[in-house]
């Protein structure tokens, strides 16, 4: 069974010195990921908080970023919190990161993976 899944930002989260950093790797959320955040003061105080720490705790690389926490998340540009929210959507409701599609041009059906944004 896959827990890990790549992905690819399509912008990147920005460090101190102004680097994106655009490769990570998310995990499935364990059922404590999505509980432990609602007792945070932030969460409390503002629910839109809750997306910040529930995907610091469940991305475990992001380029060269040694620390994963809300303040990188909070840095994100709008594009790169849409793609890792509807990543985090897909991988914990379906257990992978592959979505259906169909040929424009013969209708055949198939899948394919999604998590890597932007690659050729």
């Amino acid at each position: 069974m896959t827990t890990e899944f790549p992905f690819r930002l399509p912008i990147g989260a920005p460090d101190a010195e102004g680097n994106l950093h655009r490769d990570g790797v998310m995990r499935l959320a364990t059922a404590y990921d999505e509980i432990a955040p609602m007792k945070d003061p932030r969460v409390q105080s503002n629910s839109g908080y809750l997306i910040l720490i529930l995907l610091s705790r469940v991305v475990t690389q992001l380029g060269e970023l040694t620390h994963i926490n809300p303040k990188v998340m909070e840095n994100l540009f709008a594009a790169d919190l849409a793609y890792l929210q509807d990543f985090y959507r897909r991988i914990n409701s379906t257990g992978h990161s592959r979505v259906g599609v169909a040929c424009p041009h013969c209708s055949t059906h198939f899948e394919v993976e999604v998590g890597r944004l932007g690659e050729a």
